[in-house]
């Protein structure tokens, strides 16, 4: 039996836990999995992790394996298909912003070397790191998610906004928020 103490999230699934124990807070610099967790936050605005992460094989399909430069070259008539597959949150707006946030992320990428650069420059390239001893000590957004959701809207990105940044600087380790006890946090910042 698994008597880990974890952050309290991330216990409602086996999928959540499995997220949380393998990739959530882990800093991540490969450029294509920094545009799937920008797709997969867009697509988790107003729903639950657990339904994002269900769908995450499916949205890996649909999306060409979150390869931005084939979703840049598809026409908008591709988002109808995707209104079509029920694998996928079916939502117009979240599936239009998937091909604007490739082409958005190919930008970025040219401008800067990579998105990595560019992403990690909002933290000066080194994670944020928290202390929290409960979840509920978790902000909403920070200084530097609002200046990204900000910079990111500028440059045509959708679903960026301070929430949705903060989430993604969670997600790919820029902030540390696993919580103080939970066995991650000690693996991740002594790792």
């Amino acid at each position: 039996m698994d008597r880990k103490t974890r952050c309290p999230w991330c216990k409602k699934s086996e999928i959540e836990r499995i997220y949380h124990d393998t990739e959530w807070g882990v800093p991540l610099h490969n450029d294509r999995k920094l545009f799937e967790f920008v797709i997969l936050d867009g697509f988790q605005a107003g729903l639950s992790w657990k339904i994002v992460l269900n769908k995450r094989e499916n949205f890996r399909q649909a999306f060409f394996d979150f390869d931005a430069g084939a979703l840049a070259e598809c026409g908008d008539s591709i988002v109808e298909e995707w209104m079509q597959n029920a694998g996928l949150v079916r939502n117009r707006l979240k599936l239009e912003g998937v091909l604007k946030n490739a082409r958005a992320f190919l930008k970025a990428q040219e401008q800067f070397g990579s998105f990595d650069a560019y992403i990690w420059s909002f933290v000066g390239g080194v994670p944020i790191q928290n202390n929290w001893r409960s979840q509920n000590e978790f902000p909403n957004t920070s200084i530097e998610a609002n200046a990204m959701s900000k910079d990111m809207k500028n440059r045509g990105f959708t679903f960026c906004g301070p929430t949705i940044c903060y989430a993604f600087m969670q997600a790919a380790g820029m902030v540390m928020d696993h919580t103080v006890g939970c066995f991650r946090y000690d693996e991740i910042t002594k790792g």
